[in-house]
């Protein structure tokens, strides 16, 4: 900025923004070398002390010194009972190993991952959204309008997908139809995971599947232990009615399987079913998941086997599950019920976003000691210690960022991202890959923080040694963790859903102004 007058040389100045830009930058270095000291504070002690002794002892023992005493020490090791002692000590020792090896937790490797992407004639763009609601017949004006204003503010984009059987006229939500929308998405998400990793469908051990709002008989599991033609002592499992955060679950499942059952792969599905869940009433608070949900699935391998470990992506650093079900109204804020006219949707809580942040909190508090670096630890106990003894200060929130590179948020509404980034501090770059998603394929439900890897991977953003943190949120309620350690640079794989428009990503997202917008689900309570 400059002050420009007749004959008067322009004097640049430095504005509010740039002022705390600077403060905010100068924080974080300070911060970043607070880190630096005390994690490798014990070095930083030990260095000098162990430089002084090698000069002091170079000091005091001569060559020659040091070839008597070795040959010293040679001599008594030949004598019986030092030998028997030596031999003991290494026996002791070798049993030790052995034990630790045989019960040490098994690494559990990502192999690798698969997202599915839908045709292009399935995409569905604002206008087609607003009209075909309007020509099936079941919507009033407000419901339209309502679900109008929803779109705009919904950080969604126009080339978000839904399944065939919606966009006919009138929807045909036939349970033939909702079986077809689960093959397409759960088949074409394997097919693309196979022909990456090259892993025959006989060599899966464990097979787990969720979906929360389709559960046919034969099972979603059945149907592809049958399709795939898996063998016949599979250890299959379904899991219905968990909602978005289930495909962590997922993951912590095969985890614990894993533990048990050696040599191995686990093959995890992650999707949700839309054709038999679109809401055709009126109730406003049912009507936001119809603007919010879209087509989607991921399929996901993971492995114990040791020779895994060169071609693996990730090893699973930790899975941290939080419940609130038995609290009624964490309970009952995502609940599949009937409106007044007996039309089923599942209803959002106005109290869910407060619900989400106690979850969260409750979340970190069990994550954060298992991840975070010791100087965050002792940031955070300092600061308890003064508020337990009296003082007033707001506790302390961890830097995550000193932990994890990359976030994958569940993209289930942009107030479920902005709280995010709010409450954890995080910039825009970190957040990015879930408004992306948001954007380009809406929320896909538990397979949406697989759309975010991929997006990350796609912008060959993982390094080695890089972690990842996914949150997952869902009804019950549930807020569910997953940590993941890159074991190579990852570059992105063939049939990653990013391939052919990652280039135009990040893209600037306007939202029009409003009061209260509901556009994302319900705001947040101050």
């Amino acid at each position: 900025m400059g002050s420009f007058g007749r004959g008067v040389q322009a004097v640049p100045v430095v504005d509010r923004e740039d002022e705390a830009r600077l403060r905010g930058a100068g924080s974080r270095n300070l911060k970043l070398a607070y880190n630096f000291v005390v994690t490798h504070l014990v070095g930083l002690l030990c260095l000098p002390l162990l430089a002084a002794l090698a000069v002091e002892l170079g000091r005091r023992y001569i060559r020659e010194d040091l070839l008597q005493l070795s040959q010293t020490a040679w001599q008594r090791l030949q004598e019986p009972l030092v030998l028997r002692a030596a031999a003991a000590a290494v026996s002791a020792l070798i049993t030790v190993a052995l034990i630790f090896f045989l019960t040490r937790p098994r690494t559990v490797y990502l192999v690798d991952f698969a997202c599915y992407r839908a045709p292009d004639e399935l995409r569905t763009p604002f206008s087609k959204f607003v009209n075909h609601s309007r020509l099936s017949g079941f919507f009033d004006e407000s419901s339209l309008e309502f679900q109008r204003k929803i779109l705009e503010r919904s950080g969604l984009g126009e080339e978000t997908y839904f399944p065939p059987a919606l966009h006919s006229l009138p929807p045909r939500p036939s349970m033939a139809a909702a079986r077809e929308e689960a093959e397409q998405v759960m088949f074409g998400a394997l097919a693309t995971l196979f022909e990456n990793t090259r892993v025959r469908p006989k060599d899966i051990g464990i097979l787990i599947v969720n979906c929360s709002l389709f559960n046919p008989t034969p099972s979603l599991s059945a149907m592809i232990v049958n399709k795939l033609d898996l063998r016949s002592n599979i250890l299959s499992f379904n899991l219905g009615g968990m909602g978005c955060s289930a495909g962590v679950i997922a993951i912590d499942l095969a985890k614990d399987l894993l533990q048990v059952h050696r040599g191995t792969y686990a093959l995890v599905v992650s999707t949700e079913n839309i054709t038999q869940n679109w809401y055709f009433g009126n109730r406003k608070a049912m009507l936001i998941p119809n603007c919010l949900f879209r087509v989607g699935a991921a399929a996901v391998l993971l492995s114990n086997r040791g020779s895994d470990r060169r071609r693996a992506k990730y090893r699973l650093v930790d899975a941290v599950r939080t419940h609130l079900g038995a609290d009624e109204a964490a309970f009952r804020c995502v609940y599949q019920e009937q409106d007044d006219a007996g039309k089923t949707g599942v209803s959002l809580s106005k109290d869910l976003m407060a619900i989400a942040g106690s979850a969260l909190r409750r979340n970190i508090t069990a994550l954060g000691p298992r991840v975070l670096p010791l100087s965050e630890k002792l940031l955070f106990l300092c600061v308890e210690i003064a508020r337990r003894s009296g003082r007033r200060m707001a506790p302390y929130v961890p830097d995550f960022k000193l932990a994890f590179e990359h976030f994958c948020i569940h993209a289930g509404g942009r107030a479920v991202i902005d709280e995010l980034e709010k409450s954890l501090s995080l910039s825009p770059t970190h957040v990015e890959p879930s408004r992306m998603t948001l954007h380009r394929f809406g929320n896909t439900s538990s397979s949406s923080i697989w759309y975010e890897l991929a997006y990350i991977e796609a912008k060959r953003r993982v390094r080695r040694g890089h972690r990842v943190w996914q949150i997952a949120f869902g009804s019950g309620f549930k807020c569910n963790s997953a940590v993941w350690e890159a074991l190579q640079n990852v570059n992105p794989t063939p049939g990653n859903p990013w391939m052919d428009c990652i280039d135009k990503y990040p893209v600037e997202l306007v939202f029009p102004e409003s009061q209260n917008s509901t556009a994302d689900g319900p705001a947040p309570r101050s």
